[in-house]
């Protein structure tokens, strides 16, 4: 019989209780907090401070994420959020193609210790980094700005999109690139219609990384943006804290309001992030 008439093989008690083990740890430890920040968010300040505990709200009320909007300039967050992620992610992937590439298919001297300088790069804590970049920023003006931001983000996951297109460039045959060349298309040619088409899922995994890193950044978005109108969804959630008081039911809104885009695009774009996630494992 071959293979691939052969009969499934069957899975053992032990198999069989370590995947639902696996299961359920990966629903309570991933999905868990997202539900009871979202039951939260639904609660009022009573039936959160009950004891015991009353782990669903009486009724649906949507007051705290109306308060959202009311309380703090949260739209212009949330535009702010969109705009530093979303333009930090372009330019990092524009840089990051080139430099991949060249890592992956040209015979550049020390080729592994440039690599070996980008992992060492990716490792440098932000909090370092974060005196000589505002005294360079205050220098240029550009604090108080969108490339006050843009500027550090991409350049700080410029080193895991980098690794990531490494491992999927130098996974793409070259004959097909010299097929290319011979029909009279330029290397930059061939790269764009040749390398990333096939390089779909590590282009969109590396997008995704730089935009979630973007997005979920916070030390430096307090520190370079101190103007209302220019603070990030990170930073703005914990703007409705008092002094003396926390709304957690209002935060808990924030906080899935903020959830969303993150959401929707590993939602979308699931299957090419998960494929990857996983080539670019163990094609490096």
């Amino acid at each position: 019989m071959s293979d691939e008439t052969a009969a499934p093989e069957r899975l053992t008690l032990g198999d069989k209780i370590g995947r639902w083990a696996g299961l359920t740890a990966l629903i309570v430890g991933g999905f868990f907090p997202l539900v009871w920040m979202l039951l939260t968010s639904l609660k009022t300040e009573a039936e959160l401070q009950k004891f015991p505990v009353q782990y669903l709200p009486s009724m649906l009320n949507f007051a705290n994420y109306a308060r959202v909007f009311t309380e703090q300039p949260f739209a212009r967050f949330f535009f702010n959020s969109m705009t530093v992620s979303l333009l930090s992610t372009a330019l990092c992937i524009v840089v990051a193609v080139p430099a991949a590439y060249a890592l992956a298919r040209l015979n550049v001297r020390g080729r592994g210790l440039l690599l070996t300088a980008v992992v060492a790069f990716s490792m440098f804590p932000v909090v370092s980094l974060l005196v000589p970049l505002f005294r360079l920023f205050r220098g240029l003006s550009l604090l108080n700005s969108y490339p006050a931001l843009i500027l550090p983000y991409a350049a700080l996951s410029l080193p895991v999109a980098i690794l990531t297109l490494v491992a999927f460039f130098s996974a793409i045959p070259r004959d097909l690139e010299a097929a290319a060349m011979i029909d009279g298309t330029s290397r930059v040619g061939a790269l764009m219609r040749v390398v990333l088409p096939l390089s779909a899922p590590g282009m969109v995994t590396a997008a995704l990384l730089i935009f979630v890193n973007s997005w979920n950044e916070f030390l430096l978005a307090l520190s370079f943006n101190t103007k209302l109108d220019m603070r990030t969804v990170s930073v703005g959630v914990t703007l409705y804290q008092g002094e003396f008081a926390f709304p957690w039911p209002l935060i808990a809104a924030a906080v899935v309001i903020a959830t969303i885009p993150v959401v929707m695009l590993i939602a979308v774009f699931q299957r090419r992030f998960v494929a990857g996630l996983t080539a670019g494992g163990v094609k490096a």
